[in-house]
């Protein structure tokens, strides 16, 4: 469940990155909710984890920067009010 909250936050910050570019603001509609699924599973993954708890965590600060760049684009580009 940590392997699968790191490739979630990745894939949440390659495509957050991908909607930077110009005419692709809008992307960031579909980005925020798919890391916001993705750091339910990296919380859940940390609280049930019996091990070291790194992967969990790094998919958390992930999926947290993703979703907070992403709106951070969206209030700048006028998609949301």
């Amino acid at each position: 469940m940590q392997i699968l909250s790191l490739i979630w936050g990745v894939l949440s910050i390659i495509a957050m990155l991908i909607a930077f570019l110009p005419f692709l603001g809008w992307l960031n509609w579909l980005v925020i909710p798919f890391a916001v699924i993705g750091l339910v599973i990296s919380i859940i993954a940390t609280a049930t984890a019996r091990g070291p708890r790194g992967l969990a965590i790094a998919g958390i600060a992930l999926c947290s920067i993703a979703i907070l760049l992403g709106a951070i684009r969206l209030s700048l580009g006028g998609g949301i009010f």
